[in-house]
């Protein structure tokens, strides 16, 4: 599996770090073979939304060539929506088997296209602003409707990557990653 994680100027970091850290210990493990990733984004370097600077493998590549692509959340993505060079890349993923997101994130999959027809979740406090985009908008930790997979607040993102583990391989690998994150709030 190759995936692309979209990473951008004043994303919220642990949004993509908790979804990053469960599913690449597959890789660490070696529960899955042939793991990759890149980190990819609309420039060589970005800033999260905490000061953090980030430095990026790959910039605007086509996402076509993925299998999976994450989108984290961050203020940023009410303003990415209306960028259109940002959103026509992001439109390249519409074959991609799997488009995950966490908190608002779902956002520039709505405003992809990619939700019109699907149930998907955010943050909590984000709900009305994807409920345009959707068929219908839930308040839960992690969910799946087809090809997209979705998470809510912050720290759901944890919680969406042993999700996403379990439903593409089964409960005992999620709980062997589980384990070695020592995180005893995903209920399996």
């Amino acid at each position: 599996m190759k995936m692309a994680f979209i990473l951008f100027d004043d994303m919220t970091t642990l949004d993509f770090a908790g979804f990053h850290n469960a599913v690449t210990w597959l890789k660490k493990l070696n529960l899955m073979e042939n793991l990759t990733w890149d980190f990819c984004s609309n420039e060589r370097k970005i800033k999260d939304d905490r000061g953090m600077s980030i430095n990026i493998d790959r910039v605007m590549p086509n996402l076509a060539s993925y299998d999976l692509i994450f989108i984290p959340g961050g203020k940023a993505t009410r303003e990415l929506i209306h960028d259109i060079i940002f959103m026509n890349w992001i439109r390249t993923a519409i074959a991609v088997e799997y488009k995950v997101s966490v908190c608002t994130g779902a956002l520039l999959l709505g405003a992809a296209g990619f939700t019109k027809n699907k149930t998907i979740t955010t943050n909590p406090l984000a709900l009305d602003l994807v409920k345009p985009y959707c068929k219908e908008v839930v308040s839960v930790r992690a969910m799946r409707d087809g090809d997209i997979v979705t998470g809510g607040g912050i720290t759901a993102s944890i919680d969406l990557g042993l999700f996403f583990i379990e439903s593409i391989t089964n409960k005992e690998i999620a709980k062997e990653v589980q384990r070695y994150m020592d995180y005893p709030y995903y209920n399996l």
